[in-house]
């Protein structure tokens, strides 16, 4: 018939054939049609694209890494291209004459120093070329660089919507370019002194846009079409619910916000107290004493209880704040045990402020305080401070975007007390909202696509996944950025084992190389998440395989997870017989900063004996002083060369190393070395005994210098490493080092000290005495 030669002229004879003959039924014709296309495709995308049919997915992983390393590397050389640049343009004139003669005859005075305005003016080109980059604020700009005696190629206002134009213009006016940086949905400048400018002149146009109208630079900026963009990345909350209003009500949910590994019934994110029996003073001290006392029990126990997370707390008005620190101040008299953690020399003490104050901090947990409530007649104004007032909205966009881990909202009335007719106003309006989403959990619009699918790619990977008994969801997260499907712990509800990313439309759609294979996964996994990732080809070639390898990785996140949780038990102190009842709900914290239980360091011990005080140091003989720097590093070794010198010094009861005291150490040291069993590593010596080098803590040393981190001795590093790998079974890198830094009696990981440990560790996964695996550190 006609249907079946056409048919036969677009190759499909054998179709046709087997319907004839009744190999194939009418009913089946379609399907086996649909087969044969789809096939007809596939070779011709194959030999289109041979690569595609060569595609193995380790490969492509291992050139995928490969790639992440040399894009660490060329950062890391970027870094060091720019001190050199910086080096080779020092000034290398001998200083005899012009202005490097002006600054050496500075250096040399012991008083009446020229001022600094002067300094500059004179000499502001040879400290520029030392100092290139200053950082100054708009007022140690005109007082201490005089018009037209320095400028910059680059000038970069941070925190732009708090910075008058006024202020501005003069940095402006001495720079040839400019970046302004800020948030105007932010706090804006303090103008307490300019509220009534603006009614003063009735003559003024008011189509004429001037400086004045415009209340900081960064709106003079926009208005003079300055080209600008948004940077959308939101890099400060480890849990979407932080920054969920603010993202909705201040960003038209444009923020990419990294979705947790945690549900939202994990012990993050934000967290809500209702306190029933909270009094507003209207009429007397304006504040809530029981709202407050329950604020400063919930200190008391974070400081006990989590002493390695930093903790801040942010209230509405000045008397709340000096309420919760008179209730914060009674408690500390009787609970001095945590006294240290109220140390202001630490990198992010503790505070309480006012929404006044608190822009530009950020701390682990905040502590919010709403403070307003029912009077003691049950009456409820809508007035709630500086949030009631024009601009309201914006100080509490501040207040309520400040915690990276955790939120807790301490408040005596609901979102339903709030009567938007009586307390007009939109920050009122973002108040109630908040409150709603503090309590529910929901702000009543659509955020998430869960339950959707990107490709039908990720839904053959789910349907197989749930087939085996795995509870599998899909795009997991909010506000542009998802996690294609994510595996549910089934002994944790309120956790996701395991992250799966496919190779999908928002793999393909991202701008660059390091963005997808990069950026995004290190993104997750610093949320948490344990990523395993599927590739489309290799799914369509190999789909059992791949079905194997991503149940094998469900089981090896099974085993990651249970280490993560004991080291969470091993490091949550138990808690105090006597520590004061709290009757605010409390839940753990989710990831400690102390060593783990189990490890243990030994207390430093610093050489202290008697020597011969009737010879100077540099009186005695190398064979004599050899004898004091065997007992030095004895008691110390391994030790650095120069900690030996200073020992050296302390022994004699000496004030300073000088010269002599570090040549006749050096004398000591290499008689010791060549007669008294001394051995080197560097610039750090110990003995030749065979003894397995032992984990110091370092916490209370008298020598300031031994809490240096170039002063820790490699074999130390690498003995304390061993330690936590070795308790732990396996560990990350990061986790590694911060425990190592902590057995070593470091309370915090400066980036030096990671530096310095992180490449320990590389020398130990290069020499194949640790091994890195997905599972962490482990030993070989």
């Amino acid at each position: 018939c006609i249907r079946a030669e056409q048919a036969i002229s677009h190759g499909l004879a054998p179709i046709v054939e087997r319907l004839y003959d009744g190999r194939l039924s009418p009913q089946d014709a379609i399907d086996a049609f649909e087969m044969v296309y789809y096939e007809a495709l596939i070779r011709k995308a194959f030999q289109q694209n041979p690569e595609l049919a060569s595609f193995d997915g380790q490969e492509h992983e291992s050139l995928v890494k490969e790639f992440c390393d040399l894009d660490r590397r060329r950062i890391e050389l970027a870094r060091s291209e720019v001190a050199l640049a910086h080096y080779q343009g020092m000034p290398r004139s001998s200083g005899e004459v012009g202005q490097l003669a002006i600054l050496h005859r500075e250096f040399a005075k012991k008083r009446r120093h020229l001022p600094i305005r002067q300094l500059m003016k004179h000499a502001g080109l040879a400290i520029q070329a030392i100092k290139p980059v200053f950082m100054m604020s708009p007022l140690s700009i005109a007082r201490f660089l005089e018009p037209g005696a320095l400028g910059f190629d680059l000038l970069l206002i941070d925190e732009a919507s708090q910075v008058r134009p006024v202020d501005a213009l003069g940095a402006v006016a001495r720079a040839k370019q400019m970046a302004v940086v800020g948030d105007d949905k932010q706090l804006p400048p303090t103008r307490f002194f300019t509220r009534t400018l603006a009614e003063e002149d009735e003559d003024e146009d008011p189509e004429l846009v001037t400086t004045a109208d415009i209340e900081s630079i960064l709106g003079l900026s926009t208005a003079q079409g300055i080209p600008q963009s948004m940077l959308r990345w939101h890099y400060r909350s480890r849990h979407p619910s932080l920054i969920s209003v603010s993202n909705h009500e201040f960003y038209d949910d444009r923020l990419f916000v990294a979705p947790s590994a945690y549900a939202e019934d994990a012990k993050l994110g934000l967290k809500f107290h209702y306190l029933s029996d909270g009094v507003f003073d209207s009429g007397g001290t304006a504040t809530n004493r029981i709202e407050a006392g329950a604020v400063a029990r919930a200190v008391i126990e974070h400081a006990r209880e989590h002493p390695g997370f930093s903790l801040g707390v942010g209230c509405f008005s000045i008397r709340q704040r000096d309420a919760i620190l008179d209730a914060l101040e009674h408690l500390w008299r009787s609970e001095r045990d945590v006294k240290d953690f109220f140390d202001t020399g630490v990198p992010e003490p503790f505070f309480v402020k006012n929404l006044e104050n608190i822009q530009g901090d950020e701390r682990d947990v905040i502590f919010v305080s709403i403070g307003y409530a029912r009077n003691k007649s049950g009456y409820l104004a809508m007035r709630f401070g500086p949030v009631s007032a024009v601009g309201g909205e914006r100080r509490l966009n501040v207040l309520i975007s400040r915690a990276r881990h955790r939120c807790e909202v301490f408040s005596s009335i609901t979102a339903d007390d709030i009567d938007l007719e009586r307390g007009r106003g939109h920050g009122v309006a973002v108040l109630k909202t908040f409150l709603q989403y503090a309590q529910t959990g929901t702000l009543g619009i659509a955020t998430s696509t869960e339950g959707e699918y990107d490709s039908p790619f990720e839904e053959e990977v789910a349907k197989a996944l749930s087939s085996l008994g795995h509870q599998v969801e899909s795009q997991i997260g909010v506000a542009g950025f998802f996690v294609d499907l994510a595996i549910i712990d089934p002994d944790r509800p309120g956790r996701y084992l395991l992250g799966i990313e496919c190779d999908g439309a928002a793999y393909h759609s991202s701008r660059s190389a390091r963005d997808r294979d990069r950026l995004r996964q290190e993104v997750l996994e610093d949320h948490g998440w344990i990523i395993h990732r599927i590739w489309s080809t290799d799914w369509f070639q190999r789909p059992d395989g791949q079905l194997r390898k991503t149940v094998a990785a469900i089981e090896a996140a099974k085993a990651v997870w249970a280490r993560r949780d004991q080291s969470l038990a091993d490091s949550t102190p138990a808690k105090a017989s006597n520590a004061p009842t709290n009757p605010v709900e409390r839940e753990p914290t989710l990831i400690g900063h102390t060593p783990q239980k189990g490890l243990t360091a030994e207390p430093y011990h610093e050489a202290d004996f008697t020597v011969p005080t009737d010879q100077e140091p540099h009186e005695m003989g190398p064979g004599q002083m050899a004898d004091i720097v065997v007992k030095i590093v004895t008691i110390e070794g391994p030790i650095h060369g120069d900690e030996i010198a200073r020992r050296i010094t302390s022994l004699w009861g000496l004030q300073r190393t000088g010269n002599r005291i570090v040549a006749a150490a050096r004398k000591g040291i290499s008689n010791a070395i060549r007669h008294r069993g001394i051995t080197r590593e560097g610039e750090f010596y110990s003995l030749v005994d065979g003894k397995e080098t032992n984990v110091r803590d370092r916490s209370n040393v008298s020598s300031p210098t031994l809490k240096k981190s170039n002063m820790l001795p490699p074999t130390e590093i690498r003995a304390a490493l061993f330690a936590v790998v070795k308790a732990h079974l396996g560990v990350s890198r990061d986790d590694a080092i911060t425990q190592a830094s902590r057995l070593l009696g470091f309370k915090a990981t400066s980036e030096q000290l990671h530096e310095i440990i992180d490449t320990e560790v590389s020398g130990l996964v290069d020499q194949g005495t640790l091994k890195e695996t997905a599972q962490g550190l482990q030993e070989t």
